[in-house]
């Protein structure tokens, strides 16, 4: 958490491998990339044009670096979606107090990551330091629509994805995609002005540091390291209330995902696949009642529900039944579906499972209804 007065001569990564980083998010089973380009100290990790306080100001590569472009490269090698983050809140330039001049020269920075790279998945605005700070918004969110349509923007200025409004990689429960504010930032109660437009369906996305206690690197730091068992809980209670996992994971000083965070990111990723990527049996349904037939008596204590979300969040309360000796059991019950319900209860030996809709706003389109043991064997 930098102040901006840290010289660029510290920057020089010499074992630096952008190609690291993606595969082993790519190993893992992650969807897309973020890199944080910007931090709120100002040090651009791209030689832009707009300030000294660069990579090219620092003895790595001899100046000609360029983080964002390796990475850039390197999530194209992988065919892995790449995201940016890039702070409004620059505690380093000078300008930043004065309004106009600073969004001019925030605005050349974001227009060379939008136009020199390739295709981005995500732009990450974040609102830390800038509670109750007005930036040229319409303007910055064109300069996004106008170079980086596709990209998702979040959770500033006009954003197709919101933040869950804490750092610890939690949705609660119930989590609906629907929704007219969020929180600007961890230091703040208040709620983000978003540009008129900004569309009701916002799906959330967690952030959540590998460290137990921050985003960045540091020495003899091993204590720090999340558990698997901590990541899992994580992962049930973000992507299982159907929003997006963000896992920060901090290169070293080396410019290298240290040995003992790689293999953390790799077991969490094998873990995830152990436990979902062979469900004992799957269906699909219109309707108020979808029934799940084993193809035999097994024993399950997962399922996951995935409404088909084209059609919105239509179910608003729903049960989960077990067929015992001829007679229907409930043994779980829920609210928000979305795009995904990940929903754990006692081990349970059956041959069918029935999913009933209880309360509905329309027709309930259920794209997916499957079963899980995910106990170890």
């Amino acid at each position: 958490m930098g102040d901006g007065t840290d010289s660029p001569e510290k920057f020089n990564p010499t074992s630096f491998d952008a190609k690291q980083w993606i595969k082993i998010a790519k190993n893992a089973g992650f969807k897309y990339f973020v890199l944080t380009a910007k931090h709120h100290d100002g040090f651009c990790l791209w030689p832009t044009e707009t300030t000294d306080y660069s990579v090219k100001s620092s003895p790595w590569k001899n100046g000609e670096g360029d983080v964002v472009l390796e990475c850039a490269k390197a999530c194209q090698e992988e065919d892995m979606p790449f995201g940016v983050y890039i702070s409004p809140w620059d505690r380093h330039e000078k300008c930043h107090p004065d309004k106009e001049k600073y969004d001019d020269f925030y605005c050349r920075q974001l227009t060379e990551i939008l136009t020199q790279y390739c295709q981005l998945v995500e732009v990450w605005f974040d609102g830390a330091g800038s509670e109750g700070r007005e930036y040229d918004w319409k303007r910055i969110i064109g300069l996004v629509k106008k170079y980086q349509p596709d990209a998702m923007i979040f959770n500033m200025g006009q954003p197709t994805i919101r933040w869950v409004g804490n750092e610890d990689g939690v949705a609660p429960y119930p989590w609906w995609n629907t929704r007219s504010n969020a929180k600007i930032s961890m230091f703040s109660d208040d709620s983000v002005k978003w540009l008129p437009g900004t569309p009701n369906w916002l799906p959330a996305e967690c952030d959540v540091s590998i460290r137990g206690n921050h985003w960045f690197w540091q020495e003899n730091d091993e204590s720090s390291l999340r558990s698997l068992d901590d990541l899992l809980s994580i992962y049930y209670c973000s992507v299982g209330h159907g929003t997006n996992l963000l896992l920060n994971v901090a290169p070293d000083n080396r410019g290298l995902i240290p040995e003992e965070e790689k293999k953390r990111v790799l077991e969490f990723g094998d873990e995830i696949r152990r436990r979902f990527s062979i469900p004992i049996t799957v269906t699909e349904g219109t309707g108020s009642e979808i029934i799940l037939e084993l193809p035999f008596e097994a024993f399950v204590n997962t399922i996951v529900l995935q409404e088909d979300i084209s059609g919105g969040e239509r179910v608003r309360k729903y049960e989960i039944d077990s067929l015992r000796e001829g007679q229907w059991s409930t043994i779980a019950e829920g609210t928000a579906i979305g795009h995904k319900r990940v929903q754990c209860f006692p081990l349970e030996k059956t041959k069918n499972l029935r999913f009933r809709a209880i309360e509905t706003v329309g027709e309930p389109l259920i794209l997916s209804f499957s079963c899980f043991n995910t106990t170890k064997k």
